[in-house]
């Protein structure tokens, strides 16, 4: 009341140091590793999952990501597919503050930037901190403002680890963050490949007093065995750290998205009711890969992620699924042979579907006159689609939800899009009825008059579960199986149980008490 100017000098100033000072009195709880892989994005989303099952409001937040898997949130903006399951745990929608700045990397020492679900640039590894390092804590601390109006708690993720001595002066995810919001912090460490108590101890010597002042806690991740064998070096650990172990949690075999390639080298698996294989081409510049969540999580199908140097046998479907970087893909693929693999498969009268990179490699002709992706010119492409694609600078993301024309006529699917290109299919084939729109937008999508060679530029379609079921019979028809039923809940339904149950598992093994006290 003292501070009423009319020029509002006064008004602005201390309206800015009240919205500081409301995000370092707001409940935030932070979640550390290690190391990469550690278990950091899942702890978080069962913490989201546990309070919000409390009654609290809560929110995720990661500063920065550096993921090929994306979401597109209802306002068009992309972030970091995990923080979108964090956010559905959490039982509120994704906002592009959860996750204010996106890396999306492309192959060549370059990454696309994304702040507060927008591109802003390319810039390479050496550059981004000098380049982007101010603006983006200045969205970091936006962001941070903008979720501590609207939310009780939030549940905050740092990225890789937090002692990385050559990086901390720049590091805009770990304990900048966690000392920008004084938040009791969780050190979670991966047991299963060994080394736990040599990181534990590592990474607690290697941080500042002021971050180690902030580790309430130590939380062991993916143990499998006998509790009692690990009593002594807990009590080892904590005696020479002064810090509790405030959880053991199992191996959970949980389907949860990852956040790179490197983890599909772990989720190959050949399942004992398997009665469909389905081979993903596992491509450098993968993307969105959490499209074949839901199939994976078909009881009936295996799904096998091929490296393009690898044979293609003889699956039931391929799948050329959405890539960073369509040409540099496209390229690797012809050099390596699988392209011509595919293109034999398919005239054979093999099921090939492609998603957005991979809908755009099964085309005639992609032309990158820009040289956006790093390599200027035209390229042919499988030449299984009457289609034309063109790199643009202008990149398309948005939620869609339209009608299915095929496998069943009527279907509702939900996804989104998110690419740079944009596809002409010719005229001709569609009139020549050779091929057919799969949806009522035919620019999503087109599927032959064989019903064997698909393509979309819809991320999600397999979430849709009538739909993943229809598509799913007509490969079963093919080997004279049954059909399944088709009035099944869409995977979202699944996820949610899936993660209560995390949410269930994970609040048995750890005490929250020191992070929310």
């Amino acid at each position: 009341m003292l501070f009423f100017t009319f020029d509002g000098g006064f008004v602005i100033y201390f309206q800015r140091a009240f919205e500081t000072l409301k995000v370092k009195i707001m409940k935030a709880i932070m979640v550390v590793g290690t190391t990469s892989h550690a278990g950091k994005s899942l702890v978080t989303a069962a913490i989201c999952r546990i309070l919000a099952r409390r009654g609290w409001r809560v929110a995720p937040f990661k500063g920065q990501n550096m993921a090929l898997n994306a979401y597109v949130t209802p306002n068009g903006g992309e972030i970091g597919y995990a923080q979108a399951v964090q956010a559905w745990a959490a039982g509120v929608l994704p906002w592009v503050e959860m996750n204010p700045i996106l890396l999306k990397p492309q192959g060549d020492m370059t990454s696309q930037v994304i702040i507060k679900g927008r591109p802003v640039g390319k810039v390479s590894a050496a550059d981004y901190y000098e380049q982007y390092f101010d603006l983006g804590w200045k969205a970091i601390e936006e962001s941070l403002n903008h979720l501590g109006t609207e939310f009780d708690v939030l549940v905050c993720e740092g990225a890789g680890s937090p002692a990385e001595i050559n990086l901390k002066h720049r590091d805009l995810t770990n304990m900048r963050v966690a000392k920008h919001l004084n938040a009791p912090t969780m050190l979670v460490v991966d047991i299963d490949r060994g080394g736990a108590f040599a990181h534990v101890v590592g990474t607690l010597e290697l941080l500042e007093p002021e971050e180690r002042a902030l580790i309430r806690g130590i939380i062991i991740n993916k143990f499998r065995g006998q509790r009692s064998l690990l009593e002594p070096g807990i009590t080892w650990l904590e005696k020479r750290t002064g810090i509790p172990v405030v959880g053991v949690i199992p191996y959970l075999n949980k389907l949860f998205p990852a956040e790179d390639s490197l983890d599909l080298l772990e989720r190959n698996s050949h399942k004992k009711n398997s009665e469909l294989n389905i081979a993903v081409i596992r491509l450098p510049r993968i993307a969105n890969f959490t499209d074949f969540d839901p199939l994976e999580a078909e009881p009936t199908v295996s799904v096998k992620y091929l490296s393009p140097k690898q044979d293609l046998g003889r699956p039931d479907a391929v799948i050329i699924p959405g890539t960073k970087t369509t040409i540099p893909d496209l390229l690797l693929l012809q050099k390596t042979g699988m392209a011509e693999a595919i293109q034999n498969y398919a005239a054979a009268g093999g099921t090939v579907l492609g998603i957005c990179g991979g809908y755009q490699i099964m085309g005639q002709i992609i032309a990158d006159t820009e040289g956006i992706e790093g390599h200027a010119g035209r390229y042919e492409g499988l030449k299984l689609f009457p289609l034309k694609t063109v790199i643009t600078g202008q990149k398309i993301a948005r939620q869609r939800q339209v009608t299915s024309n095929y496998p069943q006529v009527g279907l509702p699917v939900n996804g989104f899009e998110i690419h740079q290109g944009r596809s002409r299919v010719e005229m001709a084939a569609l009139e020549s009825e050779s091929y057919r729109p799969l949806f009522d937008d035919a620019n999503l999508g087109l599927v032959d008059n064989c019903e064997s060679v698909w393509g979309t530029y819809l991320h999600g379609i397999f979430d849709n579960g009538p739909w993943r079921r229809a598509w799913l019979n007509r490969l079963r028809q093919q080997r004279g199986l049954h059909s399944l039923p088709t009035g099944v809940a869409n995977f979202r339904e699944q996820r949610e149980k899936l993660l209560d149950s995390l949410a269930v598992e994970v609040e048995r093994h750890i005490d929250l008490t020191p992070f929310l006290s």
